[in-house]
This record gives C-alpha cells, structure tokens and sequence, in this order.
C-alpha cells in the first residue's frame, strides 16, 4: 500500500513539474518580439493591428494581411501601407493560432481601438529585460554590462581557485 501511494505521488509531481517545465519555456519570447511592439508582455503570439486590419506573427516575423479575397502573408507590409507608422499604431496582443481565421470577430471587438496612440513601445522602455532585444537601443549597453559581468565571473571563479591553492600550500599536515 505504502508502495502505491510513493508511486502515485511520484507521477503526480513528474506530471507537475513537467507541465511547469513546459509552460515556463512556451511562455516567455521577449526577445523575439519586435521593438515596435507594446510593454507588459513577457509572450505573444500575435499583434492585431486594428488601423490596418493586419496581424503579425512574432515568432514567424511576418504579416497576415486580407488581399484579392484571401489571406496572405509577408515580411513587409504591402506597399499600400507604405505611410503606415507601425511605431504610431494601436496593437492587440491575441495569443491563439491563425486569428486571421476569426477576422470578424477581432475587427467587431477591437474597432474602438483604431486611432489609437497610447501604449508604450518597447523601444521606449526603461524596462531592462527588453535590453535583450537585438534593436533596442539599450541593446549594446546590455551586451557590455553581459560581457563584463562574465569576465568578473570568470575572474572570482579563478581567483578563488588560486587562493585555495594558496591555502593548501600554507597547510602543514
């Protein structure tokens, strides 16, 4: 009986911790999302830009855009948004597959939000886990302040390697 009840425990926090596991590393792709995009999110998806009518994959870096009757996607942005400023723009983040497919649904919900100039951008961001970001422009700044503290790492980790041996060389047995 005691046998049985180790093992359900056992599955149990396996099952647990795997799932933990799994939601902590599909959770969280600050560094891929682009600069233009608004604070507070540690994962998205998607943006629904609501001015344009147009998503974008962040993982994928592209553009789902609605054209001649059907879906399409780009890694630019056709040339009929060519005045578009992505920086000046509203966006929704919508973490679910293929939203394009829901249009409808997103356009009703969101229409309001057209216009709209009032979030905080990623490049504006003091925040510094965007620092990661490759076009933030505290990108080069974060890269140094990395690199400098692994040298220092690198160099504590050596200096007490050395004064341990130091030690023992003092130690009379």
């Amino acid at each position: 009986m005691r046998y049985i009840f180790v093992l359900i425990t056992a599955s149990f926090l396996f099952g647990i911790s795997g799932s933990l596991n799994a939601q902590i590393n599909l959770n969280f792709n600050v560094d891929k999302q682009p600069i233009w995009g608004p604070t507070g999110y540690d994962y998205v998806q998607y943006y629904y830009l609501p001015d344009i009518e147009t998503y974008y994959s962040v993982p994928q870096h592209r553009y789902y855009y609605y054209n001649n009757g059907r879906w399409i996607y780009s890694s630019n942005l056709p040339s009929r948004y060519k005045n578009f400023d992505i920086y000046n723009s509203y966006k929704v983040v919508v973490n679910e597959p293929k939203p394009w497919q829901k249009h409808k649904d997103f356009k009703e919900k969101y229409f309001s939000f057209k216009g709209r100039h009032d979030q905080q951008l990623i490049r504006d961001s003091r925040d510094a886990k965007y620092y990661i970001i490759k076009n933030h422009p505290e990108h080069k700044n974060w890269i140094k302040q990395q690199k400098h503290i692994t040298v220092k790492n690198k160099s504590g980790i050596q200096n007490n390697k050395s004064n341990n041996r130091d030690k023992n060389k003092n130690k009379k047995y």
